[in-house]
């Protein structure tokens, strides 16, 4: 079953949102679970921030200290905070939990994702 994203918008340079993604059981089951996004024109997905079940935590070096990934597994729920958007993190957000964190193509069920719009 795909997991489901919410929470994208449009959003002024400098704003927060923060995004949800909802899966199954099985989904939340996986040890680590990652934010990926692909800006408009581009042929991939990224990896934004990703975390464990134990707590290990990573981020992409242009959103450290802006973004804050947490997870709430009873919940079965995903979280990005978002804050201090800047233009260039303008993207389609999604969650997933690829065999290998680095290479999203490991993943098969991706979901509808969410839009954000950061405006300058």
């Amino acid at each position: 079953v795909q997991p489901v994203e919410s929470g994208g918008g449009l959003v002024q340079a400098g704003g927060s949102l923060r995004l949800s993604c909802t899966g199954s059981e099985s989904l939340f089951n996986f040890n680590t679970m990652g934010w990926y996004r692909r800006p408009p024109g581009a042929a991939g997905r990224d990896l934004v921030a990703a975390i464990s079940n134990g707590g290990a935590i990573y981020y992409k070096e242009t959103v450290k200290g802006r973004f804050t990934i947490s997870r709430d597994n009873a919940k079965r729920t995903l979280y990005l905070q978002m804050n201090n958007v800047e233009p260039d993190d303008t993207a389609m957000y999604y969650c997933a939990a690829p065999r290998v964190l680095a290479d999203p193509s490991t993943w098969d069920s991706w979901g509808p994702g969410t839009m954000v719009t950061v405006s300058s």
